[in-house]
């Protein structure tokens, strides 16, 4: 979807996002209240100058706009595969960016992610999974690695990953898979800027992917871990 006929659709009341080299900042009113938006678009892979910009915004909301609600929109390959990326060190950038998202966070900013056409690998990582609560348009493309990819990586033939994937979500790609392993709160359709609304009143409950992910059947085990780790330290099978 395009960004700006998004926009409009979940800012009836008004906003002010601008477009720089695919990334997006500025400001809406969502029932009279100002959100800050920082997101990306055209695909667009997060190299070290956009993982820098989404990081500064996110610090200047911070420091003007005390518990101003933050919504970042999502459309990324992923980190940008570059020599000049790998050795001015983009995962550094990445996890900087990912730093400055749960420090908003911590001083108070509500986040939310909504992932509306593209969401791969690292740059899906740090911005939508690590937001409060993410969402996605029904259209979206949202994985980790594509299965061509991951056979090679993990020298399991590509057809019996396409076979597993069949069953298990954390093999297949789409907002579907990643709403049954609990990445994602739920899919938004309909009536965006009614969703939106919904999602900013809702009161801050943690973070619950492992548990919806057992709840909808999609992470099993994430949640027994951590509940066990929690508590004595053993995870118990069976």
């Amino acid at each position: 979807m395009d960004w700006k006929k998004l926009a409009d659709t979940l800012f009836p009341q008004g906003h002010a996002i601008v477009e720089q080299d695919d990334f997006l900042c500025g400001s809406a009113q969502v029932d009279g209240q100002a959100v800050a938006v920082i997101g990306t678009t055209g695909h667009t892979p997060i190299g070290v100058e956009i993982a820098l910009a989404q990081a500064k915004a996110i610090l200047r909301t911070v420091r003007e706009f005390p518990g101003m609600p933050i919504l970042m929109l999502i459309d990324t390959q992923g980190q940008r595969l570059r020599h000049r990326d790998e050795m001015l060190g983009i995962n550094s950038y990445m996890a900087h960016l990912g730093k400055c998202v749960d420090l908003a966070r911590r001083k108070g900013h509500k986040i939310i992610g909504l992932v509306y056409d593209q969401a791969l690998s690292g740059g899906f990582i740090t911005s939508g999974l690590m937001a409060d609560a993410c969402y996605a348009l029904p259209d979206a493309t949202i994985r980790v690695m594509g299965l061509p990819a991951m056979a090679r990586i993990t020298k399991v033939s590509e057809e019996r990953l396409t076979e597993l994937a069949q069953s298990n979500p954390v093999f297949a790609p789409g907002p579907e898979n990643y709403l049954r392993m609990g990445g994602l709160e739920a899919i938004w359709e309909g009536d965006l800027a009614a969703h939106l609304r919904t999602a900013l009143a809702a009161a801050p409950d943690g973070d619950q992917r492992s548990a919806l992910g057992l709840q909808r059947g999609g992470r099993r085990w994430a949640q027994p871990v951590i509940e066990a780790v929690m508590t004595d330290g053993h995870v118990r099978i069976g």
